[in-house]
């Protein structure tokens, strides 16, 4: 019993930041460069669990801001796709306009995810992966690998945690740094895979959608008076026509003292001379 005791003040104190392995505490865990990490980690939804909330307000602030946060941030990260989007359809394009004469487009656009994937793996999996087995003075370069995979594909197991070693240097700075090496990380990942399913051969969810079921379906849906209209659904034509005429009918309200059809007053026959 007394042993189990012991477990559990030192679990206690681990959550709070003293170390279990030596008889040294470090830098409290919420500091700000140690909550700006934790933040980044619940809005992203990486979730690595080494540091929780242990207050009841604090475990109710932690849901209302993820709540709130989680959303924003998908915001933010598919606007920035966006962005990174434009030099990354410049890059196709070059590529068509020098190797389109000799390769088919599919080729072509395999070539431009492959220096994508490429970009991700040089620069954001190896080149840190580097940084953090220099840093870290526990973690071999396979260990640094390991979890900036398991970080930038927001899996989160929290086996591995930079910044949470005994005497740690500048250990705010630390982690403010490997916040935004994060997002920008996580950033590229969802900029490589809109690329990825930017091809069509590549896209397995074609595979789960029949494309005449979806055209029928923007028709009852562009027809159903609501005013919707889904892309193309407007110019669609069950037929296969693509040539549709549409008949505009205008209706002229009557004014009370114009005369009905019955009292219209008689036509005149007029000759021409």
């Amino acid at each position: 019993q007394a042993l189990e005791d012991l477990i559990s003040e030192v679990v206690k104190a681990s959550n709070r930041g003293v170390s279990a392995a030596r008889n040294a505490s470090g830098e409290p865990n919420w500091s700000f460069g140690q909550s700006l990490f934790f933040s980044s980690t619940v809005v992203t939804t990486i979730g690595y669990g080494h540091v929780t909330p242990l207050s009841r307000s604090g475990k109710i602030f932690c849901m209302l801001y993820a709540m709130v946060g989680i959303p924003l941030t998908l915001v933010l990260l598919s606007a920035l796709v966006e962005r990174l989007l434009v030099p990354t359809i410049w890059l196709l394009q070059w590529l068509n306009s020098r190797l389109g004469h000799l390769y088919q487009p599919f080729n072509i656009r395999l070539l431009h995810l492959l220096i994508i994937v490429l970009i991700l793996i040089g620069l954001f999996l190896l080149a840190p992966a580097a940084a953090f087995a220099a840093i870290e003075p526990d973690w071999d370069y396979l260990d640094s690998l390991y979890y900036c995979f398991i970080s930038l594909t927001t899996i989160g197991l929290g086996d591995y945690i930079p910044g949470d070693a005994p005497d740690q240097p500048y250990r705010p700075l630390y982690k403010i740094a490997t916040t935004g090496y994060l997002f920008l990380g996580i950033t590229f990942m969802m900029l490589t895979l809109a690329v990825f399913y930017d091809i069509p051969q590549l896209n397995l969810g074609l595979l789960f959608t029949s494309s005449d079921e979806t055209n029928m379906e923007k028709v009852r849906l562009a027809g159903a008076g609501l005013g919707l209209q889904y892309g193309a659904g407007a110019a669609y034509s069950p037929n296969g026509d693509d040539n549709i005429h549409r008949q505009v009918v205008r209706v002229r309200s009557r004014r009370d003292d114009s005369p009905s059809p019955e009292e219209a007053p008689p036509i005149k026959d007029f000759q021409l001379p």
